[in-house]
């Protein structure tokens, strides 16, 4: 009877810890993808924008809009960033501080 009493929560804590486990590793997964997809994204879209003069002058809005976590937009950005949505189909589905992000990056 003790050692019954001595598995049980031994089992249920191995099979909790499991879960977790399992948990973490789905989670890690959903993460890098994420981050493999952002990379992709900005490694492809950089290389092609590089030349457009409407995203060039965006570059000091796109830096005050990452500094200040989207609060300030400036005009040029707004330009760049509509330019960009309009030109390439992948800018479609970025999130507006992805597109920062590229633009930041040239």
């Amino acid at each position: 009877m003790l050692k019954r009493l001595i598995i049980l929560p031994l089992a249920c804590t191995l099979l909790a810890a499991g879960a977790q486990a399992q948990t973490l590793v789905a989670t890690s997964n959903i993460v890098v993808r994420a981050l493999d997809r952002s990379i992709n994204f900005t490694s492809d879209v950089t290389s092609r924008i590089s030349d457009m003069k409407v995203v060039i002058e965006a570059r000091e809005d796109a830096a005050s809009f990452i500094a200040s976590a989207g609060a300030i937009r400036g005009a040029h950005l707004e330009a760049a960033i509509g330019s960009l949505r309009s030109e390439f189909p992948d800018a479609r589905n970025a999130s507006d501080l992805e597109l920062a992000e590229a633009i930041l990056a040239l």
